[in-house]
């Protein structure tokens, strides 16, 4: 059995959302998984994205907010799973008032830099002014 701490969780900024790498692809010896717990702030949104061969699950952790894909929109609270196939535009948002937990995991496993290295490209070119994220 392995073990990673939270607190020895690599957290990445991007926009107004925090991600905190749990196992990033190949790491603890995982060979089908990657994990990641997302905070987002009262008040954030993200663009619509997806990813093209993974299949993401996401448990809300902590909080209350909406995740949209493929047209729907949904409600989510506290220990509810979505489940995002491969190559599905998805976004995630929270309306509330404190601060939205998730916990997402992808498989095949997706790489913390190919997850958030064109955001946080985009965000560091300034090419990002049209991304919703307040």
């Amino acid at each position: 059995m392995l073990v990673r701490r939270f607190s020895e969780a690599t957290a990445i900024d991007v926009h107004r959302l925090r991600a905190h790498v749990l196992m990033d692809a190949g790491e603890l010896g995982s060979r089908n998984l990657s994990v990641s717990w997302v905070e987002v702030p009262p008040g954030a949104s993200e663009r619509l994205r997806s990813h093209e061969e993974a299949e993401l699950a996401y448990i809300v952790a902590r909080g209350s907010g909406t995740m949209s894909a493929t047209g729907d929109t949904r409600e989510l609270s506290e220990g509810d799973l979505v489940l995002i196939p491969p190559a599905t535009d998805h976004a995630v948002a929270n309306n509330g008032d404190e601060t939205l937990a998730l916990v997402s995991v992808q498989s095949p496993a997706v790489s913390a830099e190919e997850l958030f290295s064109r955001r946080l490209a985009l965000q560091a070119a300034g090419y990002d002014d049209d991304y919703d994220y307040e």
